[in-house]
């Protein structure tokens, strides 16, 4: 874990090499090489969603090719990052990933978003192609929601605070499946949910809401893939591939037995659809 300050706020990230197994995992989980990875190698750069931290990501670490150096950060107001009071701007989320990159001193990574993450990427490719060579976009799309639904979960939670809205939010993050038959797991995403600032959940929230890259990543010129998880109420599959179909040669994968969050219900699958990727891509 470390800590940079970058606009103003104290952002938390993880830079590492893949560990171990299956395409890259040691059953320990020990890192294979150095601690940040290899200084001139590719680099995957992960973005979590809206209510997340960084630990979003860690049952797909072992899936990821080995050799890659990867770097995960939690956005302004999430995880061990610095929360400054709500609202915020997606120019404002798109400038923190670019300051951490430039930080790290990282080029042409492959960027992975998962829901604002992939908005937070799109915004990035198009104003900083040099340092975006490809995108993942999970479960997001050019523009998420409407104006009235986001200001109507704003006000939700700002009358009863985030858990009047947690089931709701739960019911589209998993499958039923999950959400019946593992319920310890749940009950870690639903503490992870509930113990996210107010400030931190509120300013995403207001920036998704202000967010349409619908032109911008329209235009977009590099490889890009999509996929969405197939019970995903929150960017449902056919929004998804309908951003997919906007951009030139962009691809489309539906992830079964997966809501919102298809890298915690089937990461191997994600992983692996994310590791033939940057293979295509030149990533490894």
């Amino acid at each position: 874990m470390q800590m940079t300050m970058l606009n103003g706020i104290r952002v938390h990230f993880a830079l590492s090499g893949p560990s171990g197994g299956p395409g890259g995992a040691s059953g320990d989980g020990a890192p294979d090489g150095p601690a940040d990875g290899p200084k001139d190698g590719p680099a995957i750069v992960l973005a979590n969603s809206l209510g997340t931290d960084l630990r979003v990501w860690d049952a797909m670490l072992p899936y990821l090719p080995a050799g890659i150096r990867l770097l995960r950060y939690d956005k302004r107001g999430h995880g061990l990052s610095e929360c400054p009071a709500a609202p915020y701007d997606m120019a404002t989320l798109v400038a923190d990933a670019e300051a951490l990159i430039d930080h790290i001193g990282l080029k042409k990574v492959l960027f992975v978003g998962l829901s604002v993450g992939g908005l937070i990427g799109q915004g990035l490719a198009a104003a900083r192609p040099d340092l975006v060579g490809s995108l993942v976009l999970m479960d997001t799309a050019a523009r998420i929601g409407t104006v009235p639904m986001w200001d109507e979960r704003i006000e939700a939670i700002n009358r009863g605070g985030i858990a009047a809205i947690e089931e709701q939010i739960l019911s589209r993050w998993f499958s039923e499946a999950f959400r019946s038959e593992r319920r310890d797991e749940l009950a870690l995403w639903r503490h992870m949910l509930c113990r996210t600032p107010e400030d931190g959940y509120l300013g995403c929230a207001y920036a998704i809401r202000d967010a349409d890259f619908t032109e911008a990543t329209a235009a977009l010129s590099m490889p890009v893939l999509a996929m969405a998880g197939e019970e995903d109420g929150s960017t449902p599959p056919a929004l998804v591939q309908a951003t997919a179909e906007s951009i030139a040669g962009a691809r489309f994968a539906l992830i079964k037995a997966a809501g919102h969050l298809p890298c915690v219900e089937q990461p191997e699958v994600t992983g692996a659809l994310i590791a033939d990727f940057a293979r295509e891509t030149g990533h490894v």
